[in-house]
């Protein structure tokens, strides 16, 4: 994205228009009336050389460049937010309840640290985290934070791209030794597959099996990565796992690390009407942020 000269209270009103969809309803939200908000954005836009918007009848849609923008425009709000409370000398104490939704393998290796620091750092939080086999409605208020592995395309929802990460095929040593030298995948013929049920993937990110040259399905199936990690862990079979539990697990080995490794990436999801609560905004920080240290090999982990 091209940069010229950007202004916090053009960005101010950037993200009110995303989280409201109508120039009117931000400007209702800033205290500005839509005329002002209308030039803030076409100033931004022409700082930027490119449409953030485009105008339809059900508002305003961030187009590519748009929601390009929107990570660092929030980093920027935290950033001012942080500010703003310092000068005022009182304390970032979040407070409440709020509900992390998040496929089982990001609960069980991803969120722990992360839900202990609010919990720790904020002592009158209650967080709750529920570990989903399936997209959550965010619209019907299941949650308030949602991690998934796919942005979803659909909906009055701020999407915000964590971080990539990679997934290779492993076993447990002893039974690569027991095979013998690994050096194709016709060398794991007499493995077992592990992997998800089929028809119950929930998204298509995780629809990976046949990259490993196998047809049908996995001897060994689940929708819970979980159950799969412990089928692999207990020498049962092959299975594809993201890179950040395979090292947690030192029994287990990287096989045919040249010829399969898979990239795919974590988003955060939030409603639009919860994208305006600062409450929510900080907690999302805050998972992103150990989520992308724990994603690169950080202590957090």
């Amino acid at each position: 994205m091209r940069k010229g000269t950007l202004k916090w209270d053009d960005l101010r009103v950037f993200l009110a228009v995303v989280r409201e969809g109508r120039l009117q309803a931000a400007g209702k939200a800033l205290d500005l009336d839509p005329t002002t908000a209308g030039r803030r954005i076409a100033a931004l836009e022409a700082a930027l050389g490119q449409r953030l918007f485009e105008r339809t009848a059900d508002g305003y849609v961030p187009t590519e460049a748009g929601r390009e923008l929107v990570t660092p425009a929030q980093t920027m709000e935290a950033q001012a937010m942080a500010l703003a409370g310092a000068a005022a000398g009182e304390p970032e104490r979040l407070t409440g309840t709020v509900r992390i939704a998040a496929p089982d393998g990001v609960t069980n290796y991803l969120l722990v640290d992360a839900c202990e620091a609010l919990v720790r750092d904020n002592p009158d939080l209650n967080v709750q985290v529920v570990a989903v086999p399936r997209v959550f409605s965010m619209s019907q208020g299941e949650a308030d934070l949602t991690v998934t592995v796919s942005p979803p395309s659909t909906g009055r929802l701020t999407v915000r791209k964590i971080a990539d990460y990679r997934l290779h095929l492993y076993a447990r040593a002893d039974l690569v030794a027991a095979l013998g030298p690994v050096r194709s995948m016709d060398d794991l013929r007499g493995a077992r597959g592990i992997g998800y049920i089929s028809d119950m993937i929930f998204d298509r990110e995780l629809d990976y099996y046949s990259i490993i040259g196998r047809e049908g399905e996995p001897a060994l199936s689940s929708n819970s990565l979980i159950t799969q990690i412990r089928w692999c862990l207990s020498g049962y079979g092959i299975c594809i796992l993201p890179e950040f539990i395979g090292r947690r697990h030192s029994e287990l080995v990287e096989l045919l690390a040249e010829d399969i490794r898979l990239t795919r990436s974590f988003y955060l999801v939030l409603h639009q009407k919860d994208a305006r609560d600062d409450r929510i905004n900080r907690m999302a920080d805050v998972v992103v942020s150990w989520v992308r240290d724990a994603l690169s090999g950080g202590t957090t982990v």
